[in-house]
């Protein structure tokens, strides 16, 4: 018999584009704009190539969470995947949780500091780190009461948002492409010479960090218990979201390299693409792009809170996080929400968020691994490709190993301290998951 969680029926009020808006909304935040300036600084542009590679390893990836969300149906998605699928440990069920919760609460002030930083970009304010801090507060504020308000207002929010930047940016990179100083026939002949200088094993690294800019499609499984036909809807959603985020980050990078010296992309970062439009179109292409970074925050917010609040509740629920953050109104995880918020905005105000998105970086491409690894486990039951399970996790692993060569070569301190925060998350888990062995034990002897 197949082990499934109950799927009630429920009024459901997020279709196919809501979805769809969701994991957009969380992929497609802050994460390209300074992807791009370390791509182009490392393989020049052959950065498309690896934008693409990155995707394809993110396909990998949900693979094996389609396969695992259409099995288990469970809004817990990462953590109660591994946590049903090894049902006996306690300390692994609490460890996977609490580095997947914490993994969306640093993206979660990341995407605050990066709407910050370009809502006041061209203002008088724009080095004041105080205001900026305050504002990404005041960002993760509004959200966190869209998501308590109103399940299908946020959705609805969300397909506002998400579509209308995905259009801005698009149009302001086709712009670029046609206005810029590089036509094809050279940008064919610089790509060869980039190819000439880079070599594979840059590409795939670069590859593997852009894996951080397709993390969110995981999201979608969070809302199962508010979707409308989740067998079909999951997959769909997921794929679709992953094929259009490939498309908008290729043509997002090539409106830069078409428009954009390199230098002044790795000079400066997440602005390159607000200053080349602003070289191009002036004032109103700054504005314009200023304005899709704003919508892709603010949806990958949104969406961040929506789905990863759900997930702290199940953790909460089993007893690995505080129980009051289980409780719900209706349908909605007051308490989880503002709890994500609240740390999130703690985060901010004590900085290091270049420590927290290395660490959101490590901790996703980590547990997409572990996912791999326990669809291929239960395979015969998911109904997945053995062939195709072992190609996710050869992969993953493979992203894996790059990523951290990258890190410990050129961030050495900064990887020293990613591991003493992964100790400190470990240690919480650790007394959580002994409570929970204990109160397992007096049950087990009550019943005997």
């Amino acid at each position: 018999m197949k082990s499934r969680s109950i799927h009630r029926k429920r009024n459901k009020d997020l279709g196919l584009a809501e979805l769809v808006a969701i994991a957009l909304g969380g992929m497609v935040g802050g994460g390209i704009f300074t992807i791009l300036g370390i791509s182009v600084s490392m393989i020049g542009m052959l950065t498309p190539i690896a934008i693409i590679i990155g995707g394809l390893i993110a396909s990998l990836a949900a693979y094996s969470y389609v396969k695992l969300g259409l099995y288990y149906k469970d809004e817990g998605a990462t953590y109660s995947f591994f946590k049903r699928t090894y049902q006996n440990s306690h300390l692994s069920a609490s460890a996977i949780g609490w580095f997947i919760i914490f993994g969306y609460i640093s993206t979660l002030a990341l995407y605050a500091y990066t709407f910050s930083s370009y809502a006041i970009s061209s203002t008088d304010f724009a080095n004041n780190i105080w205001i900026r801090k305050f504002i990404a507060i005041g960002i993760i504020a509004v959200f966190t009461l869209i998501n308590v308000w109103s399940v299908n207002g946020m959705g609805k929010i969300e397909d506002l948002m998400v579509y209308t930047k995905l259009v801005v940016l698009v149009i302001i990179s086709v712009v670029l492409m046609q206005h810029g100083t590089v036509d094809f026939a050279t940008f064919i002949d610089n790509m060869a010479k980039d190819a000439g200088n880079a070599g594979l094993l840059s590409i795939l690294i670069v590859a593997s960090i852009t894996f951080v800019a397709y993390e969110g499609f995981q999201l979608v499984i969070n809302a199962v218990n508010e979707m409308t036909d989740p067998d079909k809807n999951i997959p769909r959603a997921i794929y679709s979201a992953i094929g259009l985020a490939i498309l908008i980050y290729v043509v997002i990078a090539l409106g830069a390299l078409f428009a954009i010296p390199a230098e002044e992309i790795i000079k400066n970062k997440e602005y390159a693409l607000a200053a080349g439009a602003g070289n191009i179109l002036g004032k109103i292409g700054t504005n314009l792009v200023i304005l899709g970074a704003l919508l892709a925050t603010s949806s990958a917010i949104s969406g961040t809170v929506f789905g990863s609040s759900r997930q702290m509740a199940i953790v909460a629920r089993d007893g690995y996080f505080p129980r009051w953050l289980s409780l719900r109104k209706g349908r909605i995880p007051r308490n989880a929400i503002i709890a994500m918020a609240i740390l999130a905005s703690i985060l901010i105000l004590i900085g290091g968020l270049e420590l927290i998105l290395e660490f959101g970086s490590i901790t996703f491409l980590l547990v997409s691994l572990l996912m791999a690894i326990a669809n291929y486990k239960i395979r015969k039951q998911t109904k997945s490709s053995p062939l195709l399970t072992i190609f996710s996790i050869t992969g993953l692993t493979l992203g894996g190993i790059l990523i951290l060569y990258y890190e410990f070569s050129t961030k050495y301190v900064q990887m020293l301290a990613i591991i003493v925060l992964y100790l400190l998350l470990a240690t919480g888990a650790w007394i959580f998951s002994k409570k929970q062995e204990k109160k397992t034990a007096a049950g087990n002897n009550a019943n005997s």
